[in-house]
């Protein structure tokens, strides 16, 4: 069994390609399919147009998008959530919306044919990596990679081995990796593991 979405149909859209230099900002992903329209990681951005705008421009209004994920709990993947008011709002173990928690793993969690949840413990032990079937092949979603230029060796893992084996598991069905703070990449042999 793989970790695959079933479907390929999923559009993605990189709202806002994030960063962590001097100051930080979270990559936020556009993913509609069918009734789904999600939003992954509406987090610290330098302005919450830097999320509105491009929305706007694909004709998506912030009251439409069903579900945000969460690849983990900090601050600067998760500052921006209230924007998006009627969604429900996924992370590693359950689902939230208005006053109602749903408790679930997220492993194996489909929000429609093309997009799954996994969890894949790294950057810190609640991370989940969101994959998308597109017509490209599948994008993964995920912090267990900051950019493709590095860190290699991520400096907040608790543990190294759970990364690598996070980074393993991903890589052996992704085509595309969103990393947490820059631009989607194709991995290669030199794309750390």
């Amino acid at each position: 069994m793989t970790d695959a979405p079933e479907g390929r149909s999923a559009r993605l859209d990189v709202l806002a390609t994030g960063y962590a230099d001097d100051r930080v900002g979270s990559t936020v992903l556009l993913v509609r399919e069918g009734d789904a329209v999600v939003v992954v990681d509406p987090g610290m951005v330098a302005s919450r147009s830097v999320i509105l705008d491009p929305l706007a421009r694909l004709g998506v209004d912030p009251e439409q998008v069903t579900d945000v994920v969460l690849s983990h709990h900090h601050p600067d993947h998760t500052m921006n959530i209230a924007l998006f008011a009627n969604a429900r709002v996924h992370d590693v173990m359950a689902i939230y919306r208005d006053d109602v928690w749903q408790d679930r793993p997220a492993e194996g969690y489909a929000l429609s044919r093309s997009v799954r949840l996994i969890e894949t413990p790294g950057h810190t032990p609640q991370d989940i990596t969101t994959l998308i079937g597109t017509a490209d092949g599948v994008a993964a979603a995920t912090h267990a990679w900051w950019a493709a230029d590095g860190p290699a060796v991520d400096p907040f893992a608790p543990d190294a081995a759970v990364l690598s084996a996070a980074r393993e598991r991903i890589l052996a069905v992704a085509d595309l990796i969103v990393p947490g703070h820059g631009a989607p990449f194709r991995p290669d042999a030199s794309t750390p593991r």
